[in-house]
């Protein structure tokens, strides 16, 4: 044989990496382990065994937290979090620190006993689970360090709990765990049924930093325990998961006030044009869906080509397909290690084997005879509709499909209820960037995937969740602002003892789709003011006319595509339109409130209209620094369409608070007007229709904020819904977001003073964008 020769049919050698030191861990903590509570560990209890996936032996037992242990770890985590909030972010950041230096010292402990729990290969664990981890105690630490300076106004939420997965369990730990104590919380942490084994060695470096009793509490056991966490007297859950188990934590802490983020399932697109590198691309693909065994959230499971290289592209990737090596996980040979639960391999076989549908392809390997082991498989010649280009299936199987256009490529990647990631394949940077920002997703990567770090926010949109972890972003969700508000007190409307309608100048509508239509119903409210004279009638809407509303929010998408100058100078223009009927809208105002405030509450709305339409050009994203040759843009993405039950107390600035920071970032509005003072609102239309708004921008009711609540908060077609209604309407409106797991923004009983800071700024932007990363990478 010839060198060459050699070189072309040499297999690799195997590559051990020895599991001593790990095992012997285990060995010292008497392969027993109870929960981690106020800084030590408890003794063990009645529990469940924790296995390794690539042979089936038990690694170690661990204890089912009861509700008293739960309880407990709460508590611990409550007396410690004042204490531990007073420090000082500097304070805080040097624990930080020791945390990420202590990672990195035991990095490798760490990696191998990942890989013995959770079954992915060592190469994974050792060159991305470990070192991600450390770098985002060591980013939040320097957060930690810059809050005062940077976050002004902002405090800790208080007792943070956290429920993680199975398939990045140490990783997972390091996204929770460190934005939240970073920012002065605490927090009650339960690791995943399967792979709780890293928490437990993280749980032990806590101890040799020195961290504080009760900042880190980490309780064991199965979904129940995690339930016990959602129903805790906690202040915020945060829950990494299942878009099904997502649905429920969202329903079982409506209006408790409880903060929410929920980072879930995914079925993401990996697209390639037919002018990409197509070996890079094949590359790209390996590690997009056999990356982890393909049990990762927005692992590249839906493979869009386009139809001029489909075949060539799957002939290279099955090519590349059989040189993958199954296997071992401890051996840093291997590619795609084992599955983490017979229960998930058998799940993985049930969608397979019931698709009746395509060309499946396995990769011809023998698998080892023991453990929980899939081939790589691929099945071709899908529909965009099909079951499997539907459903997550969470392991090494990949889904494609082709297209012919770009503007196919995207409606295929769309199609689909959920929104985490998407990679972009060409080498026409004009087409990537074209198409990157049409995807409904909150992360994609141009000619490259799997791309992580903590400085650039990750997360999703639509049913994959929301919230971002990671980047200043990633911040909001344990902070909120500082001082204890004040409690909602309801604005009830003026009685009069006039039956008969009285005549009035006009017949008050509805404004839907640019124009004043009647309600469906039929019906109108009479108004009243305070000495219970008849001033108007209002129309009272249902839930025909918030159908009609949100249609025609929906027709009016392309306002999202206009230029920010251009919405700009529109908000100027209704400023400007205002601002000359003034006397007669603070007429009105005055009439309806029983007050004298009209004056200034129409020049206040005014000045609104005029902040915003200055920001609308001006908040933007941000390039964040990521140890990549590229850039990871975060872009401001306004949400869609809106719905937002505005404020009783302040009738026309409220609507206009509410209305101008959302339409300035791009949104479509349904606005559900003050209840008990509608008419101003049904006189502002018309300062609307004479202001160049496109029809279906804005969009505004009159009605109950009770009946209507949901009807608007479960549309499937409304990405989001605010409330700050003087009826509490939060655990309604959060109640039925879960259907689709839309944003929502509720007052939770507090009120907010209109006329002051709290009316406007950075928070009702933040509200009316999503931050989509874009990462670019630029040469080698």
């Amino acid at each position: 044989m010839t060198i060459k020769d050699i070189f072309q049919s040499m297999d690799y050698g195997t590559a051990p990496e020895s599991a001593g030191d790990a095992l012997a861990w285990l060995v010292d903590q008497g392969d027993r382990f109870g929960h981690f509570i106020d800084g030590a560990f408890t003794e063990p209890g009645d529990g469940f065994e924790s296995r390794n996936p690539a042979t089936g032996e038990v690694l170690a037992l661990l204890t089912q937290a009861t509700p008293a242990d739960v309880e407990a770890a709460v508590s611990a985590a409550r007396r410690a979090q004042p204490k531990w909030a007073r420090l000082g972010g500097a304070g805080r950041a040097r624990f930080l620190y020791a945390l990420a230096r202590l990672l990195q010292k035991h990095a490798r402990l760490f990696a191998v006993l990942e890989t013995l729990d959770n079954g992915k290969p060592i190469r994974e664990s050792r060159d991305i689970d470990v070192p991600l981890a450390a770098r985002h105690f060591y980013y939040h630490a320097g957060m930690a360090q810059l809050m005062a300076a940077e976050l002004p106004g902002r405090e800790a939420l208080g007792v943070c709990g956290q429920v993680i997965p199975w398939n990045f369990p140490l990783l997972m730990l390091a996204w929770k765990v460190a934005p939240a104590i970073a920012m002065g919380n605490t927090v009650v942490l339960k690791p995943a049924e399967y792979t709780s084994l890293t928490a437990m060695l993280f749980a032990d470096i806590c101890r040799q930093a020195g961290l504080p009793k009760g900042v880190v509490n980490i309780v064991t056991g199965d979904g129940h325990v995690g339930e016990m966490i959602v129903k805790a007297d906690v202040d915020k859950v945060a829950f990494t998961g299942s878009t099904e188990v997502g649905r429920k934590i969202r329903a079982a802490t409506a209006g408790s006030g409880k903060a929410l983020t929920l980072e879930l399932g995914g079925k993401s697109p990996y697209i390639v044009f037919e002018d990409a590198d197509i070996d890079s691309a094949v590359e790209g693909l390996v590690d997009a869906i056999w990356f982890n065994q393909g049990q990762v959230c927005c692992a590249g499971s839906r493979l869009i080509v386009q139809e001029g290289i489909a075949e060539r592209f799957h002939a290279k990737l099955r090519a590349r397909m059989d040189k993958l090596r199954i296997g071992d996980p401890l051996d840093k040979s291997i590619d795609v290690g084992a599955i983490v639960d017979p229960s998930q391999l058998a799940r993985i076989q049930a969608l397979v084997d019931g698709n009746t549908e395509g060309e499946v392809y396995r990769t011809p390997c023998t698998l080892p005879n023991q453990g929980c082991y899939y081939a790589p498989t691929l099945i071709t010649g899908l529909h965009p509709a099909s079951h499997l280009m539907q459903e997550e299936i969470f392991g090494p199987v990949l889904c494609a499909t082709t297209f012919r256009t770009p503007g196919e490529a995207v409606e295929i990647a769309n199609n689909t209820r959920y929104g985490l990631a998407a990679s972009v394949w060409s080498e026409n940077i004009n087409v990537a960037l074209d198409i990157a920002p049409k995807l409904a997703a909150g992360v994609v990567w141009v000619n490259g995937t799997n791309m992580f770090d903590a400085a650039a926010g990750f997360g999703g949109v639509r049913e994959s969740g929301f919230g971002r972890e990671g980047g200043w972003e990633g911040l909001q969700a344990y902070t909120r602002p500082a001082g204890k508000p004040k409690p909602l007190k309801p604005v009830m409307p003026f009685k009069g003892d006039t039956v008969e309608p009285q005549a009035v100048d006009r017949t008050a509508k509805l404004y839907i789709g640019g124009k004043q239509v009647r309600p469906d119903g039929g019906y109108a409210r009479a108004i009243h003011n305070r000495n219970g004279t008849l001033i108007g009638q209002a129309p009272i809407a249902n839930r025909k006319d918030v159908r009609n509303a949100v249609e025609a929010a929906q027709g009016g998408r392309g306002w999202a595509a206009a230029t920010a100058h251009l919405r700009a100078q529109i908000l100027y223009y209704i400023a400007e339109n205002l601002a000359a009927r003034k006397d007669e809208f603070a007429v009105t105002l005055n009439r309806m409130t029983g007050t004298r405030s009209g004056d200034k509450e129409v020049d206040a709305s005014v000045d609104r209209l005029f902040t915003y339409a200055a920001w609308a050009d001006k908040f933007d994203g941000q390039v964040r620094s990521v140890p990549i040759r590229g850039a990871a843009l975060a872009m401001r993405e306004p949400c869609g369409v809106i719905g937002a039950f505005c404020p009783d107390d302040a009738p026309l600035l409220g609507l206009v608070s509410v209305m101008a920071p959302a339409i300035a970032m791009g949104n479509r509005v349904v606005l559900v007007a003050s209840e008990p003072f509608p008419l101003a609102a049904t006189d502002f239309y018309q300062v609307l229709d004479t202001s160049d708004l496109p029809g279906g921008v804005v969009n505004i009711l009159t009605g109950s904020h009770a009946d209507l609540a949901p009807a608007l908060a479960s549309h499937m077609n409304v990405e989001s819904v605010w409330s700050f209604s003087s009826t509490d309407l939060s655990a309604v409106i959060e109640k039925a977001a879960a259907g689709n797991l839309k944003r929502t923004w509720v007052n939770d009983g507090a009120a907010r003073d209109w006329f002051g800071a709290e009316g406007e700024g950075r928070p009702f932007l933040e509200a009316a964008t999503e931050v989509k990363t874009v990462w670019i990478p630029y040469g080698a």
